[in-house]
């Protein structure tokens, strides 16, 4: 066994010993959940932390232990935890009733709020998450076009039911994939040459979210709104995670127009949700005064709860001002990590946009999922179980999703967290491995 093989036991065990309430809750759970989970992404080796509590960007579990809550529930957590004017709002929605069997007025004005951010958005419909947004692009593209195959890309993920990881999933939805390389045009020609007539949809993320935070490069997107337009497919960008990028999400700063828009996550003011929508004559197709108008029903699309802590989050709290000084905080702390790693010669880097970033076991560009490869896994394991032993949470997968709280105090806290690490377990990281030689120039 090598000696980072042994440290990384070394820190696992220390994490068991610390969290005996957490693993008891663990073994109930085992008897009527698989493996005591019904959410993939939160399970680790050897068991998950259980929380009880959050307050702003800190978390308790059910062991009494404080953490500073860097992962900021993959996204969703934007207004961090129990935000006073979301509360307010959910509390007032409560004392009106619960589920009113009808319209309200909130729901208007929540998409009117999502549409000032997204222009695109020129009509737009409620689901209750990503997942169902997306899913409900696809089905639009496909019925608009009376095509099947839909362009994605290796690593992208659109929901549990669209995701890409190792170029797909057995509990895919089946449509027809075409399964192109991020940030790879020609490789995208190869794919759809032989399926242009064919190609009912490009669904891609602005970044790779679960993928690895991988930019999306600009010249690529806009090849492919220039592809979606040489086929007649539709260009469906998901800003589930990067709509937090700017006020108008990644396709405002990109200056990319798509025809479907797919949200979700934060919107929600932390309850669930989701958005998709785009072009009036594509949407309208939904509009119950026309004839043959197709259907989509949903008890909890308009739900009271969401419709309030929604709007009141995007009315009260999320200012274009507060959500540039975030992204700005992001971009610094990840500018410095990645010095302090630098310097330090350890074998990680940071990628990423704003607010939103992920860690790598690994030198050089990354532009696909291809380049993750070779990627050490005990790398990312070590550095996850040691934050976690200084009290900072972040995905076990090495991603960090920074809240509105999340301030300068908390970066510091961070940086000097995985500074500790870092010299705690000098002499035992391993070398970087190199990307791949497999990169093609920018736009290639």
């Amino acid at each position: 066994m090598s000696d980072l093989d042994q440290a990384l036991n070394q820190a696992i065990e220390q994490y068991r010993r610390s969290h005996p309430a957490s693993e008891r809750i663990h073994q109930q759970a085992l008897g009527v959940l698989p493996g005591g989970n019904t959410r993939s992404v939160l399970f680790f080796d050897p068991f998950p932390p259980y929380m009880v509590r959050g307050e702003g960007c800190h978390l308790w579990d059910a062991d009494g232990h404080r953490y500073l809550d860097a992962l900021g529930e993959f996204t969703a957590g934007l207004y961090g935890h129990s935000d006073p004017a979301i509360r307010a709002a959910i509390s007032e929605a409560l004392h009106s009733g619960l589920n009113l069997s009808s319209h309200t007025e909130r729901e208007g004005l929540l998409a009117r709020e999502l549409q000032r951010r997204f222009p695109s958005m020129e009509l737009l419909r409620f689901t209750n998450s990503g997942t169902e947004a997306n899913l409900m692009a696809l089905a639009t593209a496909t019925a608009v076009s009376e095509r099947r195959k839909v362009l994605v890309f290796k690593g992208g993920y659109h929901g549990g039911v669209l995701a890409f990881g190792q170029g797909g999933s057995p509990v895919n939805v089946p449509y027809e994939w075409l399964v192109a390389r991020y940030n790879d045009l020609e490789d995208v020609q190869a794919q759809v040459a032989a399926h242009r007539k064919d190609l009912a949809a490009i669904l891609v993320e602005p970044m790779l979210g679960s993928g690895g935070c991988i930019p999306g490069e600009p010249h690529f997107l806009q090849g492919l709104r220039a592809l979606a337009d040489e086929t007649g497919a539709l260009l469906i960008l998901d800003e589930v995670m990067t709509s937090r990028l700017s006020f108008g999400g990644r396709q405002s700063q990109l200056g990319i127009r798509p025809d479907l828009t797919t949200l979700g996550k934060y919107f929600g003011g932390g309850l669930s949700f989701g958005a998709f929508g785009g072009r009036a004559d594509l949407m309208a197709r939904y509009d119950p005064r026309r004839p043959q108008a197709w259907q989509h029903a949903g008890t909890f699309n308009n739900n009271v709860l969401t419709m309030a802590a929604g709007l009141a989050g995007l009315k009260h709290v999320l200012t274009a001002e507060r959500l540039d000084a975030l992204n700005r905080r992001g971009d610094a702390l990840r500018t410095k990590l990645n010095k302090m790693l630098e310097v330090q010669g350890v074998p990680l880097q940071l990628t990423g946009l704003g607010s939103l970033m992920q860690l790598h076991p690994l030198a050089g560009p990354l532009r696909s999922a291809d380049d993750l490869v070779a990627a050490d896994d005990r790398v990312k394991a070590l550095m996850f179980f040691e934050l976690l032993g200084r009290s900072v949470y972040m995905a076990r997968r090495g991603f960090i999703a920074l809240s509105l709280p999340f301030g300068d105090a908390e970066c510091m806290r961070l940086e000097h967290a995985m500074g500790e690490a870092v010299n705690a377990r000098r002499g035992l990281w391993p070398p970087a491995a190199p990307a791949p030689a497999l990169q093609r120039p920018a736009g290639a």
